[in-house]
């Protein structure tokens, strides 16, 4: 796909470059639609190609608004990749502040002061070796100090410090993100948790990026849970299981379509807003407390917290055991029950 320098159409898929630097439209549009980065500062810190930020506008158009209720800012390491974003946004007629040079978000924060009111962020997965060792005592580190040997949640609050009193965060993460215990990441996400920055994980399908089979979900983080034409959630979480959803586009890549972007965009404002009725669905969302998330060691996994559909088919693993040891005991208690009888038939013959 070329890329398209006119303004009728958004396509970052810049020509002659890896995909990796392009978020895949679908992903895009469901963060976008979910945190709904309509007005204020808007901020991606490991920008790309400016795809994110570009739908950002899209689809603050699309709704009414005008480019100048938000203020874009971006960051990217890449020199080629930074420049080719720094382009698309200018062409497509988007002032926006991408810092003074490429730099690494972690060592060279082009954005220190800004505190943004959304974040967007398709941020690298599981990075090693990205230099925590110099950066020990960093205050962005305020929930614990991630592992030199995977970077997802140095990128976590490397967000939440560039959030504002009040601002939102969506991004995409690996699986791993919701539940390892390696490293010290399970204290971490306790943390975010038990701090009431989770709003919402979304499961997804597989196959949805470009450059990596790694498997991925989306982060929704909030410092406003409460206000205005948002229901209350303190305290609560929302669980969304679309790893059923997509369709193969090629042989190894798989896509949302629109009725499943807008399925999931409308689950979770249902959830949030004031005037929308929100139920649980069985197989596809659960709303949460942080009471009911501690026990599971503060795994957000959703298919832990979503009431399958089918019990029978759907079992976890803790059920299905559960369901075997019962079964074993009856079945027990009926081998005590039958030993008694035979025990009694053959003292009858003895006599």
């Amino acid at each position: 796909m070329k890329e398209r320098t006119d303004n009728s159409s958004f396509d970052a898929s810049p020509a002659g470059k890896d995909k990796e630097i392009c978020t895949p439209p679908s992903i895009a549009r469901l963060l976008v639609e979910m945190i709904e980065p309509f007005h204020g500062q808007v901020f991606d810190p490991c920008c790309g190609n400016g795809d994110l930020l570009m739908q950002a506008v899209k689809a603050l158009e699309t709704h009414g608004g005008h480019r100048e209720d938000v203020s874009i800012f971006g960051q990217e390491l890449d020199s080629a990749t930074w420049q080719i974003a720094r382009t698309n946004l200018s062409n497509h007629g988007i002032e926006s502040d991408l810092g003074g040079k490429p730099a690494d978000a972690f060592h060279e924060d082009q954005h220190p002061i800004l505190r943004a009111d959304f974040i967007l962020a398709n941020p690298p997965l599981n990075t090693s070796n990205w230099g925590r060792s110099r950066l020990d005592d960093d205050p962005r580190w305020r929930f614990g100090k991630p592992p030199e040997t995977n970077a997802n949640f140095a990128w976590v609050q490397h967000f939440v410090h560039h959030l504002s009193p009040t601002g939102t965060a969506g991004f995409v993460l690996a699986n791993g993100s919701m539940s390892s215990m390696q490293s010290g990441q399970g204290e971490i996400r306790r943390m975010l948790v038990e701090t009431d920055l989770v709003d919402c994980i979304v499961a997804c399908p597989g196959q949805l990026l470009h450059s990596t089979q790694v498997p991925v979900c989306l982060w929704v983080l909030s410092r406003r849970k409460q206000g205005g034409k948002l229901r209350d959630r303190r305290g609560q979480v929302l669980f969304l299981d679309a790893r059923a959803m997509g369709r193969m586009e090629t042989r190894v890549h798989r896509v949302l379509d629109d009725n499943e972007i807008a399925k999931i965009v409308d689950i979770y404002h249902a959830w949030r807003d004031t005037d929308r009725d929100y139920r649980d669905i069985p197989g596809c969302c659960q709303s949460a407390t942080i009471e009911e998330i501690a026990p599971h060691d503060f795994d957000l996994t959703p298919h832990r917290y979503v009431v399958p559909a089918d019990k029978e088919k759907n079992v976890t693993f803790e059920e299905g055991i559960t369901k075997l040891a019962d079964e074993l005991e009856q079945q027990m208690d009926e081998a005590v029950k039958l030993d008694r009888v035979i025990r009694k038939n053959l003292e009858a013959i003895r006599r």
